[in-house]
């Protein structure tokens, strides 16, 4: 039996996550989960899969669960400092980090020091501080095993291929739900609308990006860190029907690619189980349904988020830590009506150009660009 620890249990990715402890019971042990702040899902979640620990982030709402007793034997954590205990006192041997946002950064490197494996679905963590966390888990012997479909698409059809015979990786995008939208209907753009994914069931934040193409210029720098591949190996190319999730081309002109039915479910499976594979309960591929299977080239004019990213990555340094910032802030301030959805990328390429990028940064100063890219951005949309 695998002992676990689900960061972020009462999100999409958590919830999936407890779908297969539910398939696979005698296979797992829920050994801690955390939540921001649904309460009544954490009690459910308690009484069902009995976890050692629980972390309640919203320290308000935290503190007063805590003092109704109504956790029994569930020893209860509150806020980032109480995570980080938990992380260090839980026997979990695999962290799933499905926090959303850089949140997750530091969980995921206490996590690393305590020797603990990372299924990784928090792909802020290495967009921000993708070489540092990469070379601690080096450093300590630990795996980090992605989580997103892309990623785990990528990383089985490299499985026992020698990564010096890679051309390059080729990272598949759905196009969101406004792929074939003009530019007038973008400026016309509600949460509503943008929170409708054709083919995902994912969080609101994910959703967002998702719309804007953000999500899959993070998922490039997160692929760069996790696979240690050049800039330019890296590409993107939109494929609606999301069955294709990701290639890569070897330098003999051949492809390997993984397909699958569009169910998360899959991927965070796999993270659990490497290298072993386990019967899903997932719909299966019939091909013989598929009326066709469609691939265009990323529209960067259309989607600038996705050409900012590639910039961040080039620049490099503490660059993707405040770009990734910066959207979550225009991507909070959108959701709450404050902002149009064409101006996300403005507001992160204004602070983009505002930052002078920290070179050999430590966490510390990942964390301080990170802070300052935030009161930026909040900043230029009071403007």
């Amino acid at each position: 039996m695998k002992s676990i620890a689900i960061l972020g249990s009462t999100g999409s990715i958590g919830t999936q996550a407890l779908d297969i402890v539910d398939w696979h019971p005698s296979q797992f042990d829920v050994d801690l989960i955390s939540v921001n702040k649904n309460i009544e899902l954490l009690e459910e979640q308690i009484d069902k899969y009995s976890p050692s620990y629980a972390v309640i982030m919203n320290e308000e709402k935290g503190n007063h669960f805590v003092k109704s007793g109504r956790s029994g034997k569930c020893k209860v954590f509150v806020g980032m400092e109480g995570m980080l205990e938990a992380i260090r006192l839980t026997k979990a041997d695999t962290v799933v980090t499905a926090l959303s946002g850089v949140v997750g950064l530091k969980p995921t490197v206490e996590a690393i020091k305590a020797g603990k494996n990372i299924a990784l679905a928090n792909k802020e963590t290495l967009v921000a501080a993708g070489q540092l966390v990469m070379s601690l888990a080096h450093e300590h012997g630990v795996s980090v095993l992605p989580v997103d479909s892309e990623h785990s698409a990528l990383f089985q059809c490299m499985i026992g291929e020698d990564e010096q015979t890679i051309e390059k990786i080729i990272l598949t995008a759905s196009g969101g739900p406004f792929r074939k939208a003009d530019k007038e209907t973008l400026e016309t753009v509600t949460p509503e609308m943008a929170l409708k994914h054709p083919n995902w069931n994912m969080g609101g934040k994910i959703s967002i990006d998702s719309a804007t193409m953000m999500n899959k210029g993070l998922e490039v720098i997160e692929a760069k860190w996790l696979f240690g591949l050049d800039n330019e190996k890296i590409e993107v190319v939109v494929h609606p029907e999301s069955i294709v999730h990701s290639m890569v081309q070897y330098l003999d002109g051949s492809f390997l690619a993984h397909l699958g039915s569009p169910d998360m479910r899959i991927p965070i499976q796999y993270a659990l189980t490497y290298p072993a594979r386990m019967k899903t309960e997932v719909e299966r591929l019939n091909f013989t349904k598929l009326a066709s299977l469609t691939f265009e080239a990323a529209d960067e004019e259309k989607f600038p988020c996705l050409k900012l990213a590639y910039d961040a990555m080039k620049i490099g340094e503490t660059m993707p830590a405040v770009m990734n910032a910066a959207n979550e802030i225009a991507v909070d301030a959108f959701l709450n009506r404050r902002i149009k959805f064409t101006e996300i990328p403005l507001l992160i390429q204004q602070c983009m150009k505002e930052h002078n990028p920290i070179k050999n940064a430590n966490l510390d100063d990942v964390l301080k660009a990170d802070n300052w890219a935030r009161e930026i951005t909040h900043i230029n949309i009071s403007r």
